[in-house]
């Protein structure tokens, strides 16, 4: 005689409707650039890091005396590029900054108001009856 297998019981499933659900129609660049994401954050994270290193290196520029000439033209040089480089990264933080909230502004922007139901389709003719809920 063979034991039947007991099979555990299906998991009960509890949906939860949504109130609302809104579907976006993106074009192609739009998704682009949502998916290239936002680059502020490593712009404006270089340029604190760089500038830090450049102020530091200032400040040992002016609080000790360097013997070697070597020596000094490394700590100006990477002074030089720090100051210059920080600033590069900072303007392009500030100029990209928006970029996808601009992207998600746009895609919001064509919501129609309330009220209006916008379907693609034509309207019916005189002779056809409206569907349900149709405005």
């Amino acid at each position: 005689m063979m034991a039947k297998s007991k099979t555990p019981p299906d998991p009960a499933i509890h949906r939860i409707p949504l109130g609302k659900l809104r579907i976006f129609e993106i074009t192609e660049g739009e998704l682009e650039a949502l998916e290239r994401g936002s680059p502020e954050s490593i712009f404006l994270n270089l340029a604190i890091a760089v500038l830090s290193i450049a102020i530091s290196f200032s400040v040992a520029l002016a609080t000790s005396k360097i013997e070697n000439d070597r020596t000094f033209d490394v700590f100006v040089i990477v002074t030089s590029v720090g100051y210059v480089a920080g600033t590069t990264f900072g303007l392009l933080w500030f100029i990209s900054r928006r970029t996808l909230r601009n992207v998600s502004a746009e895609i919001r922007s064509r919501i129609p108001p309330e009220g209006i139901q916008v379907d693609g389709g034509e309207p019916p003719n005189e002779g056809q009856k409206m569907p349900p809920g149709t405005v």
